[in-house]
């Protein structure tokens, strides 16, 4: 894409002193397919993509918007200079800015540095490999020329943006996991694109966990019922015994419903946090990211979390024990009170620092092992390993809080196991370890793994499908 620009379309050594026209005046022929003499947003579209420049629904629009001055749905060629020009103004200022030692060109120290500005740490060999993206003379710096090309029709606008861009497209790790909501730009969220994405991610949380709720039910009852007779096999053949093959899915339903609540309480949570853990102005470090993700993911659990309740009674009941979700929660409220709604609410909030922690530590760990020994010429490692540094680092973060996650099942669903004592956190710790041994407090963790490895894959396939959908910009 970018040799086609500087070959065809951008000026050369010998004509870069010309008037901006007859810069843009090849380019503008090129986009202009019916030779009308403007441009519609269908034809920009269509254009940038025969270019092999893809930006996303919203970046095209973003441009479209930006340079249809008179607003007649058209950009004609005084519009589309103009928007250029004044692209190529915040360009510039963005190219100075990283350009610390004012000598014309941008250095993998600089990016180091920049980045360290703005809390974000990476090595110089990541940053390398991001100039590297850039880089077309294979000087390993970046001049204004190679700066501008890359940048050309992507309307970001600031170094923020620009770092956001390469967080996207390049998968550099900035210390987000999937326990820490994502970030949006203000552009983000006046366009709608926020909503976009979390509605892509509701919709690939749902599938995956349709998909899987077999091996998630079969979790809960071994956890609940803490038999070291019951494998794999036996369980699944039980469950079907007692209630057929339907009966694998029961408790998804609220599974699936409480995705929504959750996702809305925690972007909101983040927001929030972000704001208390930060002055104005100021950066948001990694440590402030994850301080402020965990707080958001503890607010939202406590706002749901009757939910979890409710799907792990649905999971472990029987046939024809409950009528549905509203007929659960009417027995348990008659039966129990409010407060068993809220039962192993305290190894809930526990579990998630472990979790996320260890998730993120992991992930990153990963993933600069890949860049700093793996990558070639780019810094993107493709999904395969992406998609691998994602289930190692849950499996890792599960088997540090799965204890927990054992005993607030437990507390859950005790009440329904006769002849069980009611038992508060650190007495069924050590019920536990006293009639099963330490083992008993992974009772579950099998299938819980099995589930690990799909569920990445089917979000993914689904995440990426329904963002196409969508018409969310990719990155």
């Amino acid at each position: 894409m970018l040799r086609w620009l500087r070959a065809f379309v951008l000026p050369t050594a010998a004509c870069q002193d010309a008037e901006p026209p007859t810069r843009y005046e090849t380019l503008f022929r090129a986009l202009d397919r019916n030779g009308d003499g403007v441009v519609d947003i269908g034809e920009l579209q269509q254009g940038l993509q025969n270019l092999g420049i893809p930006l996303g629904q919203d970046a095209e629009e973003k441009i479209f918007t930006t340079g249809d001055a008179n607003k007649d749905g058209k950009l004609d060629f005084e519009e589309f200079m103009k928007y250029l020009k004044d692209h190529e103004k915040k360009m510039k200022l963005a190219f100075r800015s990283l350009d610390k030692n004012n000598d014309g060109k941008i250095e993998p120290s600089e990016i180091v540095q920049s980045l360290q500005m703005l809390g974000l740490q990476i090595s110089e060999k990541q940053a390398k490999l991001i100039l590297q993206s850039i880089d077309s003379d294979g000087t390993m710096t970046v001049d204004w020329n190679e700066w501008r090309d890359y940048f050309l029709f992507n309307p970001v606008s600031d170094i923020e943006e620009i770092i956001r861009f390469w967080k996207h497209s390049t998968g550099i790790d900035i210390g987000d996991s999937l326990t820490i909501p994502d970030e949006f730009t203000e552009d983000e969220k006046k366009s709608g694109q926020w909503w976009r994405q979390l509605l892509a991610g509701g919709v690939a949380g749902a599938v995956s966990r349709t998909s899987t709720a077999p091996l998630d039910r079969l979790k809960v009852m071994m956890q609940v019922h803490g038999s070291k007779s019951m494998n794999i096999f036996g369980g699944f053949r039980q469950m079907v015994k007692e209630g057929g093959i339907r009966s694998l899915w029961r408790g998804n339903g609220t599974n699936v419903i409480k995705i929504a609540p959750e996702t809305a309480v925690k972007f909101w949570a983040y927001e929030q946090y972000k704001k208390l853990l930060t002055e104005e102005g100021q950066k948001l470090g990694t440590f402030e990211r994850f301080v402020s993700g965990s707080m958001a993911g503890a607010t939202a659990q406590t706002f749901i979390y009757p939910m979890e309740v409710l799907k792990t009674r649905l999971a472990v009941a029987k046939t024809g024990q409950y009528s549905g979700i509203y007929g659960c929660a009417k027995k348990i409220l008659k039966q129990e009170g409010f407060g068993a709604f809220y039962k192993g609410y305290v190894p809930n909030l526990l579990g998630i620092i472990p979790y996320a922690g260890i998730d993120l530590a992991v992930y990153e760990l990963l993933k600069s092992y890949w860049l700093d020994n793996f990558a070639k010429d780019s810094v993107n490692p493709g999904v395969v390993v992406l998609l691998g540094c994602g289930a190692l680092s849950s499996t890792c973060g599960q088997l540090a809080s799965y204890p927990l996650a054992l005993v607030r099942t437990r507390m859950q669903a005790q009440a329904m196991v006769d002849g069980a004592p009611q038992l508060n956190m650190v007495g069924l710790f050590q019920r536990i370890v006293s009639k099963e041994g330490v083992s008993g407090l992974y009772r579950g963790i099998t299938p819980n793994f099995m589930k690990v490895l799909p569920a990445v894959g089917i979000s993914y396939v689904v995440y990426e499908n329904m963002k196409q959908t969508l018409g969310v910009a990719q990155k």
